[in-house]
């Protein structure tokens, strides 16, 4: 497995537009290990020696870069950091400000720092991918790992919309995803579980499920949009994209606009587990079983 290394580096310094974030607590993201890895090219690599993963921060400001002035020292922030490059896994961070939302007060470092990355990718498939009206939606809407670190998010921001919201998980996890929204549960190791509840409106796959089995499943104008994209997904997209837009592969646009909608909506960021910074590898072992529930925490303080 992936082994990082703690080590001292110098102090980074916050340019004009940015602030320097004293780092609280990160999360873990597939796309972390995913590039630490290699497993990521060619859409992510990472520069080594010296590359330092992870990109959900919350914090507090520790200094602000010239011309800030919409942001104070000591104020508390989270972000998903922009660009390729990571670097969550510090005690220091730089963040622009077109990715920077304030922190309140009653949310604490944990819940803010799993919030970022995967809720905007959910918001984004949702609305952007599947087309989900964000208020006075009518429709029903699947979403494929309705357990995991964005689907339980894309299942509480589609209950919001007002859309009927079905998910589809274990059976275990079947309570915790009716709790946070869902009006049905899909239990996907019963094989009778799809009898009757086709068709979907939208289709918002969180893992990465082949896209075939699912367009049979939709509406003549049902959208699937996945953030998981594998073979079968880029292969159908190709085909029909420029047809029918059916099938939507989601790439995360990083801006504070969005990050601030989700702040708005005071969203449950589940926590599966919570490791510090010195047990890294662990926490990226757990991720990689794909058996997360919910959001892994690295807490750096």
């Amino acid at each position: 497995g992936l082994t990082p290394q703690l080590e001292e580096r110098p102090e980074p310094k916050a340019k004009a537009g940015q602030v320097l974030v004293r780092v609280h607590a990160t999360s873990v993201n597939p796309v972390d290990w995913k590039q630490a890895s290699g497993k990521a090219r060619p859409f992510l690599s990472a520069d080594f020696p010296g590359f330092i993963p992870g990109y959900d921060v919350a914090g507090v400001i520790e200094e602000l870069g010239e011309g800030v002035t919409t942001f104070t020292k000591g104020q508390r922030v989270h972000t998903r950091l922009s660009g390729t490059k990571a670097s969550a896994c510090a005690e220091l961070v730089v963040a622009g400000l077109d990715v920077l939302c304030p922190l309140a007060d009653s949310v604490d470092f944990a819940q803010g720092a799993g919030l970022p990355l995967a809720g905007m990718t959910a918001l984004q498939g949702l609305r952007d991918g599947c087309l989900l009206p964000m208020k006075g939606a009518t429709g029903r809407v699947l979403i494929i790992g309705a357990s995991g670190g964005v689907g339980h998010l894309a299942v509480q921001i589609a209950r919001s919309t007002g859309a009927t919201v079905i998910g589809v998980c274990s059976k275990k996890n079947e309570s915790l995803v009716r709790r946070l929204g869902a009006h049905e549960v899909i239990d996907y190791t019963n094989p009778t579980a799809w009898k009757h509840v086709a068709p979907f409106d939208a289709i918002f796959d969180c893992i990465g499920s082949p896209v075939g089995e699912y367009l049979e499943k939709l509406t003549e104008k049902g959208r699937f949009a996945s953030c998981a994209p594998g073979p079968s997904l880029i292969a159908n997209a190709a085909l029909n994209l420029v047809r029918s837009r059916k099938v939507v592969p989601v790439m995360l646009k990083v801006n504070a606009a969005d990050l601030a909608i989700l702040d708005a909506l005071k969203l449950e960021v589940v926590i599966d587990s919570r490791f510090p910074l010195t047990e890294l590898s662990a926490a990226w072992a757990k991720s990689v079983t794909g058996r997360v529930v919910g959001k892994i925490i690295i807490d750096v303080i």
